[in-house]
């Protein structure tokens, strides 16, 4: 059974940073594209990033492009997303994903496997 657990959450201030980590067990981690999506209170699940299985390939949501970076380190069976400049708007629950083939991909139904999410809070 495949399990996902995200860390790294918290409260900062805006314009500060955090990174989020998703370890991913029970799947040949390395075989698969993987995703972050947020969801805000009252709001739809928001896609973030998504990155293939080499992480040679990725792809950003427009309100965190050139903000945000994703990752992935095969060997440790865990992704990244780095997160600067945070905005208030930013404030969400991130969730990680693994998907269902090599490549990444920017729809959530795409994904076979979820994490149960980490808050992260931006003050302003």
């Amino acid at each position: 059974q495949v399990q996902l657990v995200e860390s790294g959450g918290g409260l900062v201030q805006a314009g500060g940073s955090l990174r989020l980590s998703c370890g991913v067990s029970g799947r040949t981690f390395s075989s698969y594209g993987m995703g972050w999506f947020r969801q805000a209170p009252g709001k739809e699940r928001e896609f973030v990033a998504t990155i293939n299985w080499n992480g040679r390939l990725t792809y950003y949501g427009n309100s965190v492009k050139g903000r945000f970076t994703i990752s992935r380190d095969n060997a440790k069976n865990t992704m990244y997303l780095q997160m600067n400049s945070l905005k208030p708007e930013d404030t969400a629950v991130y969730f990680c994903a693994v998907g269902q083939g090599s490549n990444g991909n920017i729809r959530s139904e795409s994904y076979a496997s979820w994490g149960q999410g980490t808050q992260v809070t931006v003050s302003s």
